[in-house]
């Protein structure tokens, strides 16, 4: 099959296009899936850089489990396609099956999601056109919209659903959300209108539109932040961004309140005061991916249609590093599809 192969952590040429690449077979309890798009996040570019460091070293290479990956490994963690066989103790009646991908590959509560596997990384992903996953991972949809579009769900939006759930968002709180153009910034607008709060968002210059149209009510500049944000006007911060920023996001939020992080793009290595910390009372609370619940929870809001894909352009199998410099880049709002299929 045709597949992009990451060889070892570093820059883009670390990334292999090859045509080559054996076909996965699934093993029992498992099925295949033709690829119909894949999605990109962020974690396949700190995953190709190996920019998670250690617990003893923030600068170590690692995946996001803090430990070292192995070789050659096919990214792309947000996969919908088609089941097109089954292994051993999987009815074959799920041939055909238009499915999206749970890329959190795990048994048991949600603590196993600090160890578990995550599609992509700890195992062979979407960037290829085939890809064997666990039955139980397969999601069937029934929706009208592209395999591109609903590949832009997954990882971003099932980690904002756990953002939110984590913070316990519920109807009339305001909900600051930090990075709101990119994929977990932006369903954090739509699920938290969703559920009835009111969503002041942060968003770069010429990206304010955008975030409005999903739902958000105030959009602030990133360079204005400090200025813009009144001290104790938020009950939530869900923060993707992190850096200098901490402590203007702290200040915002009023007593009681609760910081919920599941990212750190602007430096994770932060500085506060934690007197404002314990004299408000703040909740500082840790998220990652979405549980299993946390996906189903989403499946709802996208069988129903009543999440908007915001699938920001798509790039062939082959340009997959092209894909990823644009990524990088951040000249759009949404997500980049990954498309195996030749044109």
């Amino acid at each position: 099959m045709r597949a992009v192969l990451l060889t070892v952590f570093g820059g883009l040429d670390m990334l292999d296009y090859r045509e080559d690449v054996p076909d996965p077979v699934p093993v029992p309890g498992e099925v295949r899936v033709r690829v119909g798009a894949a999605a990109m996040n962020n974690t396949d570019i700190w995953t190709r850089q190996g920019a998670y460091g250690s617990p003893d070293d923030p600068d170590a290479s690692a995946g996001w489990r803090r430990e070292p990956l192995t070789f050659p490994r096919i990214q792309g963690a947000d996969v919908a396609g088609r089941i097109d066989q089954v292994g051993a103790g999987v009815p074959e009646s799920r041939i055909g099956e238009r499915v999206l991908v749970d890329p959190m590959l795990y048994e048991g509560d949600e603590r196993a999601l600090v160890t578990t596997e995550y599609l992509g990384s700890e195992r062979d992903g979407g960037f290829a056109e085939l890809v064997t996953v666990p039955a139980q991972n397969a999601h069937v949809v029934d929706s009208p919209l592209s395999d591109a579009e609903l590949a832009t769900f997954p990882t971003a939006y099932a980690t904002a659903m756990r953002m939110l759930n984590r913070a316990g968002v519920g109807p009339g709180e305001t909900v600051l959300v930090t990075g709101a153009s990119g994929g977990v910034g932006s369903a954090l607008i739509q699920l938290a209108t969703i559920r009835g709060a009111r969503v002041v968002a942060v968003a770069g210059t010429g990206k304010h539109g955008q975030a409005r149209d999903l739902g958000a009510e105030h959009v602030i500049g990133r360079d204005e932040l400090s200025g813009a944000l009144a001290a104790e006007s938020v009950d939530v911060v869900a923060d993707v961004v992190a850096g200098k920023s901490f402590p203007v996001l702290l200040n915002a939020l009023r007593p009681l309140g609760r910081y919920v992080v599941a990212g750190a793009i602007a430096g994770p290595l932060v500085e506060t005061d934690l007197r404002t910390v314990y004299l408000k009372q703040l909740q500082l609370i840790g998220s990652s991916f979405g549980s299993h619940d946390d996906f189903a929870q989403l499946l709802t809001h996208i069988r129903a249609g009543e999440l908007r894909p915001l699938l920001a352009g798509t790039y062939p199998l082959r340009e997959l590093r092209a894909a990823q410099e644009a990524f990088m880049a951040k000249g759009f709002f949404g997500k980049l599809g990954i498309v195996p299929a030749e044109s």
